[in-house]
């Protein structure tokens, strides 16, 4: 199964380049220099890519293209299913323990913890 995590790191980083960003922007020298061009540049950019990578982790995800009503519809259904599932188990268990527990091999005996006691001479090979 392949995994659609999304890396945390990227999105946690994404608030702290943004400020740099604002720091960069209000700073009292303001970008007149080219050493602080060359940094708000940098900064802006890194910023854009991080942003850029987010937006293609999200648009990547299973069911992204789906507006949050659909999605909701589908969890629901899904849920549904999920509950009719474990009902049909339910029953189908009902019906399969009881019957299990009345048939009795006649070469071994099951105890209520389904532990198998073998029969020594229906095992024993004729000589």
């Amino acid at each position: 199964m392949v995994s659609n995590a999304l890396p945390a790191t990227l999105y946690e980083s994404l608030l702290a380049k943004l400020v740099t960003v604002l720091e960069l922007t209000q700073n009292p020298e303001g970008t007149v220099t080219p050493q602080a061009k060359q940094a708000l540049l940098h900064a802006t950019n890194d910023f854009k890519n991080s942003l850029a990578q987010a937006k293609n982790h999200i648009n990547a995800l299973p069911g992204g293209e789906l507006l949050v009503e659909e999605q909701d519809e589908v969890i629901e259904y899904l849920e549904g299913l999920k509950d009719i599932k474990r009902q049909q188990l339910s029953e189908f268990s009902a019906r399969v323990m009881p019957s299990l527990t009345s048939m009795r091999p006649t070469t071994a005996t099951i105890d209520t913890n389904m532990n198998m006691e073998i029969d020594s001479m229906a095992s024993t090979p004729l000589n």
